[in-house]
This record gives C-alpha cells, sequence and structure tokens, in this order.
C-alpha cells in the first residue's frame, strides 16, 4: 500500500492477509487440496469513514469480514487496530478485541439465540466487556433500545416475536453496547424487505454520526454500497481488484470485473441488462488459473494476463485497480 496507509487516522489495516481452507496430508500421504478464500488482501479504514466491499458471492468477503472481527485467524498476513497488532490485544485481554471491533450478521433472526429474551442477550456484552450491573446495565439497555428506535417493553420478548428489520435492529443494539469504535457489518440488509432496508440504512447513518463509529459494510448489493460508503474496494476471487472513493468508482471504474458488475446491476428504468457469454469461465478454485482470475472472463485479456497476476498501489485517497490493461488509465480519482 502507498505511504497513506500509514496516517495517523488509520483504525483499521490488514497487510498481506490470506486465509485457506483444507491441505495438509491424507491419512496416507497424499496432498489434499488448498482452497484459498483470501489471496494477500491490503485495506485500511480511516477513523469515522465507511469502507464498502462489494464483490459476487463466493468471492471472500464474509471470511474477510470474519477475521476482521477475530472470528477466524488469518492463515498469513496481520490485522492492525490502531496500530495495535491483533493477535497481541487477543493475547494481552480477550475482550479488548471486542471493545473495539463488533459485528453486525446477515441474518437477523438466526443470529439471535431463540432461547434467550432480548434482554439477556443485550445485558451480556454490558455485564463481560462493560462491567455493568444493577441499575446502571437496566440504565443502559433502555438506552441501546432507544438509539435503535425500538420500545423498551421488547426487551422482555424473544426473537421470534421480531420482524426481520426489528430483529436486525437488535443485532445493532448488541454490537453497540460493547462501546466499539468500529463495526463490520456483513450483508446487513440483504435478508430485508427494500423499505426496510432504507430504514435500517438510515438508522446505521445516524448512529454513525452519534457515536462517531467507523465502518466496514460488506454487500454484494451495489445501490446499497454506493449510497453509504466513503471508499469501495471490488473483491473478485478473494483478492481486491479496485480501490477507490465512492463516487469515483462508480462514475469511472477502471477494472473490468467492475464495469462487469455495474452493467449487471439492475436500475428502475433500465430495460435490458448486460449479459455475461454463455461460455464464460468461473475460476475453480481448487484450480486457479494462472496471472488474473478474471482472465477467462474478460474481453480485454492479453499474453500478459495470464502470465502474471496485476498488481495495485492502493491508497487512502487514490483510484487504482489490479489490471494490466485497466478501462480508464488515471492514477487517481
Amino acid at each position: 500500500m502507498s505511504d497513506a496507509s500509514h496516517v495517523s487516522d488509520v483504525v483499521l489495516q490488514t497487510r498481506d492477509l490470506v486465509r485457506t481452507f483444507g491441505g495438509g496430508r491424507t491419512l496416507f500421504g497424499g496432498q489434499k487440496p488448498t482452497v484459498y478464500a483470501v489471496r494477500g488482501i491490503d485495506v485500511a479504514v480511516r477513523k469515522g469513514e465507511t469502507l464498502g466491499i462489494v464483490g459476487e458471492s463466493g468471492c471472500g468477503k464474509s471470511t474477510l469480514a470474519r477475521m476482521l472481527v477475530g472470528l477466524d485467524r488469518p492463515t498469513e498476513g496481520n490485522i492492525t487496530l490502531t496500530g495495535s497488532d491483533m493477535n497481541d490485544l487477543i493475547a494481552h485481554d480477550r475482550h479488548a478485541l471486542s471493545r473495539r471491533i463488533q459485528y453486525v450478521f446477515q441474518d437477523p433472526i438466526s443470529s439471535l439465540n431463540p432461547r434467550k429474551l432480548i434482554r439477556e442477550t443485550l445485558a451480556g456484552p454490558l455485564r463481560y466487556l462493560r462491567g455493568l450491573s444493577g441499575e446502571d446495565l437496566n440504565k443502559r439497555l433502555a438506552e441501546l433500545m432507544d438509539a435503535v428506535n425500538l420500545r423498551p417493553e421488547f426487551l422482555d420478548r424473544y426473537p421470534h416475536e421480531f420482524s426481520g428489520g426489528q430483529a436486525q435492529r437488535v443485532g445493532i443494539a448488541r454490537a453497540l453496547a460493547a462501546e466499539p469504535e468500529i463495526i463490520v457489518l456483513d450483508e446487513p440488509v440483504s435478508a430485508l424487505d427494500v423499505s426496510v432496508q432504507a430504514q435500517v440504512l438510515n438508522l446505521l447513518a445516524d448512529l454513525k454520526k452519534k457515536f462517531g463509529l467507523t465502518y466496514v459494510f460488506i454487500s454484494h448489493d451495489l445501490s446499497v454500497v454506493e449510497a453509504v460508503s466513503d471508499r469501495v474496494a471490488v473483491m473478485y476471487f478473494g483478492r481486491v481488484v479496485e480501490q477507490a472513493k465512492g463516487r469515483a468508482l462508480f462514475d469511472k471504474p477502471l477494472h473490468p470485473y467492475t464495469r462487469l458488475l455495474l452493467d449487471s446491476a439492475p436500475v428502475p428504468g433500465k430495460r435490458g441488462l448486460t449479459v455475461e457469454d454463455a461460455s464464460a469461465e468461473l475460476p475453480d478454485p481448487l484450480a486457479p488459473p494462472p496471472g488474473c482470475a478474471f482472465a477467462p472472463r474478460c474481453p480485454r485479456a492479453q499474453d500478459d494476463c495470464v502470465a502474471k497476476v496485476p498488481d495495485a498501489q492502493y491508497g487512502l485517497e487514490n483510484h487504482d485497480a489490479a489490471c494490466f490493461h485497466p478501462l480508464n488509465p488515471v492514477t487517481s480519482a
């Protein structure tokens, strides 16, 4: 990454992050196949901004999200929070990470324990991460419910008694209970109706402003990412293939894959959609193609694309893509 990634307001940063699954040897000494879910990701997030991460299903977005919050460990590389290595934070205090970064899950209902009242679900992080009890705990519970626009009596209900939008508000309240600096939102509105999506997105914007939060917003929905993100990183086959400020990326994408995503997205009033040729090849994770993983699907692919993996210099202000033959060859937004 460029020197811009070292500015003092960076609160979350990854370097050469890799996550593999499988591998090793079988009982009889054979080699087990290895799947690279994340392949050398470098991203940095500044305090108070929203970094959108977008890509197709299976590109490694959720694996990255789980590593950012400590639910999964990287095979290689490291993650730092305000300059502190994540592994050091966990080793020093197993609750330290949870106080600084929290996670909002994709499915709001299944992410809540069906046997626990909402009061019990929210009280857990308040007790164990913030040391609250008695009247202080009850007061904070009421404040959390008010923050996400739910009535206090909802505390004494079970998850199955909530709509999807209400359950996601509870999930957001649970994340806020730890008073974190950063919240990673993994497809937080994809399971909700469009009208409810707007309510939740507006709530997230209000909470960000009120509590000075930093978001990593992961989604496959380009319209949602465009609406909420200050900067956007596009993932394909475990790598970030393009990164820029949100407006610049949507106005003038550099990578052919980003262009394909934008052209394929349904838009009101747009009757025709760009459809890939039926012969377009999807990469096999057990036998990845040489060079650029998008080359088999790319109309601009040339010999150098299959000979070497393209690199990019991603910073906090610039616009770059991992492509030898970008659509609009510029170096800044």
